[in-house]
């Protein structure tokens, strides 16, 4: 079985990049990255879909907390993740 990806918690965020985490989804077994949804340097809209992540049967879309550009993505497509890993960054509209 594969491990979860280390949580990139401490290199997000910074100059007021927003990142978008995995919430604690509460699903037995691993929780794994099945497709970007939105590419890097592409413009969201909050509550735009982003990632797609799958848990067994279940699949769980991940939205834009907030308005603005993917600059990063940090987790690439089939990687294992666990609750808290940051997946990637978005940089917020008013400051893109």
């Amino acid at each position: 079985m594969m491990e979860p990806r280390p949580n990139h918690a401490a290199d997000a965020g910074q100059g007021g990049r927003v990142p978008l985490v995995v919430p604690d989804l509460t699903l037995e077994g691993p929780v794994k990255v099945s497709l970007w949804l939105v590419p890097r340097g592409a413009t969201v809209l909050a509550g735009d879909r982003v990632v797609e992540l799958l848990a067994g049967a279940a699949t769980i879309d991940l939205e834009a907390p907030v308005a603005g550009r993917l600059v990063r993505q940090l987790i690439d497509e089939d990687d294992i993740v666990g609750p808290g890993t940051v997946l990637a960054e978005i940089e917020p509209a008013e400051a893109a």
